[in-house]
């Protein structure tokens, strides 16, 4: 431990903090990048309605084109991971978001599909490179009784930020024939407003003193929670970077970490990418194939409320399993029963919505808890990448899926992977509700 103050008589541990309005405002700051993430993600299914007819895209460029974010952040938090690992937190926490800013923007002018692809992958990097910056940061400074709720709330505002795209989207795309310009450029807006309010943020205590800066992390620590506040240091220091993870007794949480976040997301970006279609293949078309897709959202974003609700109550490994059984029920009588009326189709993907909170909630808080602040970027951005690779193959083939085999099957694919989910999860999941950030990272 390293005391803020030599003189302290009555100390506190960090993850013992009380509450405090620091706290409240890191967690709204720091989820500005995962509502980006989930308004990038839904802006793009939208925008293609409209894109698709004018550019005669085929299906393939359709994948692509839904996919382009996710294969940015895939490189995106690869990168970020290492390079907060080594410069810092603060130092990138609003660097990477102006870039989604400028890009966004340059969006509003491309006349090519090549042009388009690359400054979507661009945006995808900048927001992926933002995953382990802002969770690491969250996760260091926030006490274990919130730490769960805390870094949840990033998955909730994901869901925000789709709901968000779906009612900007249907504003935008009544102005003409041109409106998904304004569309996709509009993500430079809330990507304005969280620079804006992430400026000043001091430097994670914890990253400080594991890099031996002792007096710094100490003045963060006091000038944060008081004079009495001390901070818990995993034993047993680690080299950073990626290269670290392969060597230090952690590839095994690295390949659990990867394997349920992947299972989590590749069923839910198929979904928002390609809401509209799939709800149309289902019965419903037109605006309200985007309503639909928008109901849905706004259930996604129940779920995962109650999840962090939840999650302190049932635990980490309890609310993961759950989450994958309902959710991958309800996705296999979406595959078995594709011809069923409106009502009960949307009430299943009302289901599948509320259900899968869980495993959405958790793809942030487990990473973050399970290693230590010197790999924490580092792992973070590591499984976010590797999971994107599956998310991103899954976003690609839906249309070609849906062309070739219609949506039962292609609904069945992703009961398949959701189940694979809840296999994993049985089989490794590791409870850590209510436990230190020292002691969650000891192997």
């Amino acid at each position: 431990m390293y005391p803020a103050s030599p003189s302290s008589t009555t100390s506190f541990r960090v993850d013992d903090a009380p509450l405090l309005r620091f706290h409240k405002r890191l967690v709204l700051f720091s989820a500005g990048g995962p509502f980006l993430d989930g308004y990038v993600l839904s802006i793009i299914g939208i925008a293609m309605v409209h894109l698709t007819p004018q550019w005669d895209l085929n299906s393939a460029q359709q994948g692509l084109l839904a996919a382009s974010a996710s294969i940015g952040i895939f490189l995106g938090a690869f990168l970020g991971g290492g390079l907060t690992d080594r410069f810092g937190r603060r130092a990138l926490y609003t660097v990477d978001l102006v870039g989604v800013i400028v890009f966004s923007v340059a969006q509003f002018w491309v006349d090519d599909f090549g042009w388009l692809f690359l400054l979507r992958i661009l945006i995808g990097m900048m927001i992926g490179a933002d995953y382990p910056i802002a969770t690491s940061l969250l996760t260091e400074f926030t006490p274990k009784k919130y730490r769960g709720p805390f870094i949840g709330v990033l998955t909730v505002m994901w869901f925000v930020g789709a709901a968000f795209a779906y009612l900007v989207g249907d504003v935008l795309t009544r102005v003409g024939d041109q409106g998904w310009r304004w569309l996709l450029a509009s993500a430079a807006v809330p990507a304005v407003l969280t620079v804006i309010t992430r400026i000043g943020t001091p430097e994670s205590p914890r990253w400080l003193a594991g890099k031996g800066r002792i007096d710094e992390a100490n003045e963060v620590v006091a000038k944060v929670f008081g004079p009495h506040a001390v901070i818990e240091i995993e034993s047993g220091r680690r080299a950073g970077g990626v290269g670290a993870l392969w060597n230090s007794g952690y590839l095994r949480r690295i390949v659990f970490v990867t394997a349920f976040w992947t299972a989590a997301i590749v069923p839910l970006f198929a979904v928002y990418a390609f809401g509209p279609k799939i709800l149309a293949e289902l019965g419903l078309d037109g605006r309200m194939a985007n309503m639909g897709s928008a109901l849905i959202t706004v259930l996604l974003l129940v779920g995962c409320v109650v999840a962090m609700a939840a999650i302190n109550r049932l635990g980490r490994r309890t609310l993961l399993i759950q989450s994958f059984a309902w959710s991958g029920a309800t996705l296999l009588l979406l595959g078995l029963f594709p011809e069923s009326p409106v009502s009960v189709i949307l009430c299943l993907f009302a289901t599948y919505a509320v259900f899968t909170g869980g495993a959405q909630v958790l793809q942030l808080v487990y990473p973050n808890e399970l290693f230590p602040t010197e790999i924490r970027g580092s792992a973070v951005g590591l499984a976010s990448s590797l999971s994107r690779v599956g998310g991103a193959l899954g976003t690609y083939m839906v249309p070609m899926a849906l062309d070739r085999w219609g949506v039962g099957p292609t609904m069945l694919g992703a009961a398949a992977i959701s189940l694979a989910g809840l296999a994993v999860s049985v089989a490794f999941a590791p409870e850590t509700r209510g436990k230190s950030l020292a002691d969650t990272a000891r192997i």
